[in-house]
């Protein structure tokens, strides 16, 4: 085995280079839920068959992340990125020629979703975590999410002009085209990877080792617990706002302004997790955005549908969407350093996305059966409180002021 060389990449650099691939492939992952009515009336696929074939995404986005970790972490991140957009590019591209639900599940439910996970944030800060001390490891996780939530801003209403301008299948080309803009920012990436001097302590074992030992953790399980909530949350409505706003007789405008507002909003959120998460226990971040949720969508449901209410909805959830992200990765970090924190966050996204499976798909079946998500959001309300609840028992040293 070759010995491993350290960095001398400026930490800078890295930060930007993997905001940029976040808000490339997030942006485009966030955006697909424009796609579900489009699909609906051009293949002729029920409701439910194409929310499944999402459904099945939202499982594979997660699945493929422990596993695109544990390579990343063995052999380099650069070469996962690349691969990844290569995937996301052929999904995308490939989809306007498949209208059979079968041909749709390998390319929005497999090939596209795939792509998408090796270029996810567990990946990317699980890179740039072994170059920065574990104290700013908070801020700059944040600040990659930020890319993130910038990517939904730009991507969704460009998606959606593009489908109102041309067609659904000139916005599905032109999303697999931008895919492969992450295989040049991956450059930066190639540099020798070894554990920060601060992680030293935590590096025992190997890769099955650590995994053996995380799965044994309450803490670690408690904070699988709660992203599962954060997965259905954020799976559901992305996949079904859409429709949400339909119902209420509003412009499907409406429902990619509100996606914009959701990723703008979550700008901010994503640096202020960052920032709050360097000062107080990630664990009461992560209870009180939870908690916050419950209370949003609560409010949402006693107000009145105009399109006022989803803009300020879209604006309230958005404040915490994805800033749940830097500090449960932060908390994996903390537990058990960053030598495999790109596979052991792998593993939390892949129980976050085991609930956007559901997400996804019960939101369809609920439209199928009901007309409407109203048990959707019933549901969401006690898994949020839920999930709120579960963050307070996890194992956090308090927070040294310097």
């Amino acid at each position: 085995m070759k010995p491993i060389k350290k960095s001398r990449q400026s930490p800078w650099v890295l930060i930007l280079s993997a905001a940029a691939i976040l808000m490339i492939s997030m942006g485009i992952r966030q955006s697909t839920g424009l796609f579900v009515s489009p699909l609906v009336m051009s293949t002729g696929q029920s409701i439910v068959s194409i929310s499944f074939a999402f459904a099945i995404g939202q499982l594979v986005w997660g699945a493929v992340q422990p596993v695109f970790g544990a390579v990343a972490d063995k052999w380099g991140s650069a070469r996962v990125v690349v691969f990844g957009a290569v995937l996301l590019a052929a999904g995308m591209g490939l989809t306007p020629y498949v209208s059979s639900e079968w041909g749709l599940i390998a390319t929005v439910g497999v090939i596209s979703p795939a792509g998408a996970g090796a270029g996810s944030f567990a990946l990317l800060f699980g890179a740039i975590a072994r170059h920065i001390p574990e104290e700013r490891r908070a801020f700059a996780g944040g600040f990659i999410n930020a890319g993130s939530s910038f990517g939904q801003f730009l991507f969704a209403p460009l998606t959606q002009a593009l489908i109102g301008t041309f067609n659904w299948t000139t916005a599905m080309f032109s999303l697999a085209a931008a895919a492969l803009f992450t295989i040049p920012l991956a450059a930066p990436l190639r540099q020798g990877e070894e554990p920060h001097a601060s992680d030293q302590a935590h590096v025992s074992g190997g890769l099955f080792q650590q995994v053996t030992a995380a799965l044994r953790d309450r803490s670690y399980l408690c904070l699988h617990a709660g992203f599962f909530t954060c997965g259905f949350h954020v799976a559901f409505l992305v996949t079904h706002l859409p429709g949400e706003v339909a119902l209420s007789g509003h412009a499907a405008t409406v429902s990619a302004a509100s996606i914009g507002i959701i990723g703008l909003f979550n700008i901010a959120g994503s640096l202020c997790a960052g920032a709050l998460g360097s000062r107080y226990r990630m664990k009461y971040i992560l209870a009180v955005m939870y908690g916050s949720r419950a209370i949003m969508i609560g409010l949402y449901l006693l107000a009145p549908k105009t399109v006022l209410t989803f803009y300020v909805f879209a604006a309230s959830l958005g404040f915490t969407w994805l800033a749940t992200v830097p500090p449960t990765a932060g908390l994996v970090g903390k537990l058990f350093g960053a030598r495999y924190l790109s596979t052991l966050f792998g593993l939390t996204l892949l129980t976050h996305q085991i609930g956007g499976f559901l997400g996804a798909w019960l939101g369809g079946i609920a439209m199928a059966n009901d007309g409407n998500y109203m048990w959707m959001w019933y549901a969401d309300i006690v898994l949020a409180a839920a999930a709120a609840l579960v963050n307070l028992p996890i194992r956090e040293a308090k927070v040294i002021a310097k």
